[in-house]
C-alpha cells in the first residue's frame, strides 16, 4: 500500500523504474560497502540498493514509514533503520561504531532542507567516500557553478572546497508522487583527499564566504569591511574592488587565512 506523502516533510516519492535503475547504477554498490540512505521514503531506492549491497542503514524521520520499510526489506537483506532527523546524525561516529573507514551516502533529499543537509554532510567529509543525492535541479546547478556564473555563490564555494561535484542527470517531475513543480537532478559528490583539502580555519572561512555573498553587488572591500580591510584583501592577491562572484574557491581560502581571529 502506498503511503500518503506529507507536505510537512517535503515528501516526493520516486516511483519511475528507469530513474531508480539509473541511480542504483550510478552508485554501483558492492557487498563490502557501508551504504547509508537519507530519507528512504517507501523504499524505491532502498530495496534495489539492498539487493546488491546486502546491508544498508537508512535514516528516516517519519515513523509511519518505518514498519513498511522493515517488512519489504525482510527478505532482501539486512536493513537497519535509524529514526532521526539527519541533521542530528554524526556520520563520523556512525562510521566508527560500524567499524568502517568511510560511508557511502545516498538520498532523495527534501528540497526545503537540502542545503543544510549538504553542509552537515560536508562537516563529516573525512568519514564519507562519496554521496549520490537527488535534489532540485536548481540546487545542483548552484553546487556545480563556476566563478562568473549568475548562480555561483556560497553553496558553490563551500562544496567545491570540500568535494568534487559531478552533476549526473535530470529527473522530471512525473517520476515522483506527487510530482514536484520543478525538475530534479542527481549529483555525485566525492570528498577531496586529505592532501587536497584546504587548511583555513573553518569558522573564518564560513564567515568570509557568507559576508562576501551576503550582498552580491557590493565590492569585497565593502562586503568584508567588518572582517578584512583593503590592504589585507590585496595581500591575498585579490582586487578589493572585485565582487565575490568573480573569485575562485581557493581565493576565499587565502582571504580566510588573513582574517583575524573572531
Amino acid at each position: 500500500m502506498n503511503a500518503r506523502p506529507k507536505k510537512s516533510f517535503g515528501q516526493h516519492f520516486l516511483h519511475e523504474k528507469r530513474y531508480i535503475e539509473r541511480i542504483v547504477s550510478a552508485v554501483s554498490p558492492r557487498e563490502s560497502d557501508f551504504v547509508v540512505e537519507i530519507g528512504p521514503g517507501e523504499g524505491a531506492l532502498t530495496l534495489p540498493l539492498l539487493t546488491v549491497a546486502r546491508r544498508l542503514t537508512a535514516i528516516e524521520l517519519d515513523t509511519d514509514l518505518i514498519p513498511g520499510l522493515q517488512a519489504r526489506a525482510a527478505s532482501v537483506g539486512e536493513l537497519e533503520i535509524v529514526q532521526a532527523d539527519v541533521l542530528t546524525v554524526d556520520f563520523s561516529e556512525l562510521a566508527r561504531q560500524r567499524g568502517v573507514d568511510r560511508l557511502r551516502l545516498v538520498g532523495n533529499l527534501p528540497y526545503y532542507i537540502s542545503s543544510p543537509i549538504l553542509f552537515h554532510c560536508v562537516e563529516h567529509a573525512a568519514a564519507i567516500r562519496d554521496m549520490h543525492f537527488m535534489l532540485q535541479k536548481e540546487v545542483v546547478d548552484r553546487m556545480a557553478a563556476e566563478p562568473g556564473s549568475k548562480v555561483y555563490g556560497r553553496l558553490s564555494v563551500m562544496l567545491q572546497l570540500a568535494c568534487r561535484v559531478e552533476p549526473l542527470f535530470t529527473v522530471p517531475p512525473g517520476a515522483f508522487r506527487p510530482p514536484p513543480q520543478v525538475d530534479s537532478a542527481v549529483v555525485r559528490l566525492q570528498p577531496l583527499p586529505a592532501e587536497q583539502r584546504h587548511d583555513a580555519d573553518p569558522e573564518r572561512l564560513h564567515a568570509i564566504v557568507k559576508a562576501a555573498f551576503g550582498q552580491r553587488r557590493k565590492t569585497l572591500s565593502n562586503a568584508l569591511k567588518q572582517l578584512l580591510d583593503s590592504d589585507a584583501i590585496r595581500a591575498a592577491g585579490i582586487d578589493p574592488k572585485a565582487r565575490a562572484e568573480t573569485l575562485a574557491p581557493g581565493d576565499f581560502v587565502r582571504l580566510a587565512k588573513l582574517a583575524p581571529e573572531a
